[in-house]
């Protein structure tokens, strides 16, 4: 164990207690005091490291011990900090929450803040959402600073306080029980980020807001949290040494010829996409074009498609108006070229969404429901595939209120169980050379699939004159 990666975890004893708020904040923070701030976010989350992002002048990165395993916690977050000063990392939900399995002998939550913070060696800091609380506070810390010795509390950062005097009972509370306050921050409502149906409202859709709402978080967190403190008990982290993870290590042996040109699909409405996924793409040996389907063409020369997942059901009109698009992606996969989707990447590859005309690559209808469909999966692959051979398993994630209500005649990409028993067909998907489901995977867990899926994307003999072209 070394002491040559200073980490911190920003961690809350339960949802809503403002993490997001004070940990983008405290990266801004860190950034503005000239260090180099390596951003990560705990869990499935696509949008809160966008923020992250904005605030520290680098790709937001996730630590998911679910989908990528516990074992590639250390190595992803030396990758992602390669070159920083400081890996600051924002929990999920509260510290001990994660995904539980009932029919463990015991209820410890898998993936949780915790977990990945014992894993990486960090302290903790606990921002405590504080009102309605008074010397009761001390009972909170303290029971959340002794519940599990593996993970250490090192500091909490009191949050939404209401006067000097309420602060001053609150920092007496805390010193009862040996918890030093790093930091007491007013209530704030203002900089709430805007929030919808899945969640925050995504920093690229905020726009120049974004930039506003982070240089405000930023302004807040440095007024009134003790940056140089947080930063002193980052450097008593104790990460484990390990080999960063690496893309070209991931992808494996890379075949030799030309680089093939994979279009990903970026924009407002597709930003649900992990910072590995281009990296893995570029490893594998293609050159990235990512474009706006609202208004681009498909990039030139592009012999394969990423779609990843968003917020398609938001843009459906703008993308059902870009019909030069729809044409290009149809030549596309009539051509025989490979074509992933993940979630909104199935959305725009189906026939039409909420009545708007679609790519039409796949026989089916969908439509925005109330009902949200959230949470990991055991999947198993039942098709052979341009990603995966059959029977490949793999831990993904669903994250929607739409649901299909029309499909014709195709193979399933894959089954999972769900509710820990019924085995369940997942969700719609072909294989052959498209490959398009709910699940979202992360590329650190799949590289070998993207790399088989680059090496789909090369030109054959048979392909030469079937390249699809504007």
């Amino acid at each position: 164990m070394v002491n040559d990666l200073p980490a911190v975890v920003i961690a809350a004893p339960s949802s809503g207690s403002g993490k997001t708020t004070i940990a983008t904040g405290i990266m801004g923070a860190l950034r503005a005091a000239g260090q180099r701030v390596a951003p990560f976010k705990v869990g499935p989350d696509y949008i809160d490291p966008g923020y992250h992002a904005v605030a520290a002048g680098r790709p937001g990165r996730n630590l998911d011990a679910v989908m990528m395993g516990r074992d590639a916690m250390v190595p992803a977050l030396r990758w992602g900090a390669s070159g920083c000063d400081i890996a600051v990392v924002e929990g999920v939900m509260g510290l001990f929450d994660g995904r539980i399995d009932p029919h463990a002998a015991e209820a410890a939550a898998e993936g949780s803040t915790a977990a990945v913070a014992a894993a990486i060696g960090a302290p903790v800091i606990l921002v405590v959402d504080s009102r309605g609380h008074s010397q009761s506070i001390g009972a909170l810390v303290h029971g959340f600073s002794t519940y599990d010795p593996s993970v250490r509390i090192a500091g909490v950062i009191l949050n939404r306080v209401g006067s000097e005097r309420h602060e001053a009972v609150l920092r007496q509370a805390c010193d009862r029980v040996g918890i030093p306050v790093i930091g007491s921050v007013p209530r704030a409502g203002a900089l709430e980020v805007p929030s919808r149906h899945l969640g925050l409202v995504t920093a690229a859709e905020h726009g120049s807001a974004a930039v506003d709402a982070v240089a405000a978080m930023t302004e807040l967190v440095s007024r009134h949290v003790d940056v140089d403190a947080l930063a002193r008990i980052a450097a008593t982290a104790q990460v484990p040494t390990a080999e960063p993870w690496s893309p070209d290590a991931a992808v494996g042996e890379r075949m030799e010829g030309p680089r093939p040109v994979v279009a990903v699909a970026g924009g407002p409405a597709f930003t649900f996409g992990y910072a590995e996924q281009p990296e893995v793409l570029r490893a594998a040996g293609a050159d990235v074009a990512v474009f706006d389907p609202r208004h681009d063409r498909l990039p030139e020369g592009a012999t394969g498609l990423v779609v990843p997942g968003g917020f398609p059901e938001l843009h459906a009109a703008e993308l059902a108006s870009n019909e030069s698009l729809l044409d290009d992606i149809r030549a596309l996969t009539d051509a025989g070229w490979p074509v992933h989707g993940e979630c909104a990447g199935l959305l725009y590859l189906a026939t039409s969404l909420d009545g708007h005309r679609m790519a039409g690559v796949l026989d089916l209808d969908v439509e925005f429901g109330s009902r949200l469909t959230l949470g990991y999966r055991e999947a198993v692959a039942l098709t052979e595939s341009v990603m995966f051979d059959v029977g490949q398993r793999i831990t993904g994630h669903e994250f929607h209120r739409t649901h299909v209500v029309r499909a014709g005649a195709f193979d399933p990409a894959w089954a999972w169980r769900r509710d820990g028993s019924t085995v369940q067909e997942g969700s719609v998907g072909v294989g052959g050379r498209v490959h398009a489901s709910y699940l979202h995977t992360h590329p650190v867990a799949t590289a070998r699939g993207f790399a088989r899926f680059v090496a789909a994307c090369r030109p054959s003999a048979d392909h030469a004159a079937s390249s699809p072209s504007r």
